[in-house]
């Protein structure tokens, strides 16, 4: 048994992460802005599961949050096994239509708290010569999908950046790039489940235990459904003009 601390915990994949996590016996750190659903998932999986679970809320375009959260995974009295990433956020907005201020707190959520959340993390499960870290990127990295999928594509760049850095250390690093699911994220950003075929959304738990198997075996790109392994390697294959010229089909 050890412990995992998910970011972005209160809904979607984050819960899925919790639920899964838990009743594979790993104790939690949950993190999320919203305290209350995080106190009352906290209180369902002790329940259910009979963990331990500690509740951080933190803003993670705060500083002053994102140092609580890197003091916690140093803390080497309460070592954390596995850190997920997974707090984020999307915009339907082009971006010329999105304030500037909303493109930035999806950099900080998306990018620099990954990073800072990754550095410390991998500092202290190097020096115990174990752990993992798992960052949620999207099958968006592979394509010229707005400002997302350009904050996903540095996610998983920086994954595999990551996990040549720690060859050989005992720590793996993993990102796992679903494509459409149906979770609470897809709402929020005003997608409509009904404009896209039934076969093209993923469930949260099939992604979920897809990356954790993926995570036990070390893999560094891990996609979900054999669908969007196609969808990958496809745009990998293609030109980059081609990519660019069904971005803009896509985007109309």
């Amino acid at each position: 048994m050890g412990t995992a601390l998910i970011t972005g915990a209160s809904a979607g994949l984050g819960e899925e992460f919790a639920w899964q996590l838990a009743t594979l016996r790993h104790n939690l750190v949950l993190v999320a802005r919203d305290e209350t659903r995080l106190e009352q998932l906290a209180a369902k999986l002790r329940s259910a599961a009979g963990v331990r679970v500690e509740v951080l809320p933190a803003d993670l375009s705060k500083e002053r949050d994102l140092a609580r959260l890197t003091a916690r995974l140093k803390a080497p009295t309460r070592p954390v096994g596995l850190l997920v990433n997974n707090a984020g956020f999307g915009t339907r907005e082009r971006f010329l239509e999105a304030p500037a201020k909303d493109l930035v707190a999806m950099e900080k959520v998306m990018i620099h708290a990954v990073l800072v959340l990754s550095h410390a993390a991998a500092k202290a499960m190097v020096e115990r010569g174990r752990g993992a870290i798992l960052n949620v990127s999207s099958i968006a990295a592979y394509l010229a999908s707005g400002v997302y999928g350009a904050d996903k594509a540095w996610v998983k760049a920086f994954t595999e950046a990551l996990a040549v850095e720690l060859n050989g250390t005992g720590v793996t690093a993993t990102a796992v790039l679903p494509g459409l699911t149906r979770t609470e994220f897809h709402a929020r950003a005003g997608l409509d489940y009904l404009s896209y075929p039934s076969v093209m959304w993923l469930s949260a738990a099939d992604v979920v235990a897809r990356a954790l198997s993926d995570v036990r075996r070390g893999v560094v790109l891990s996609t979900p459904s054999i669908r969007y392994g196609v969808v990958g390697q496809v745009a990998r294959l293609l030109p980059r003009w081609m990519v660019r010229a069904l971005s803009l089909v896509e985007d109309r």
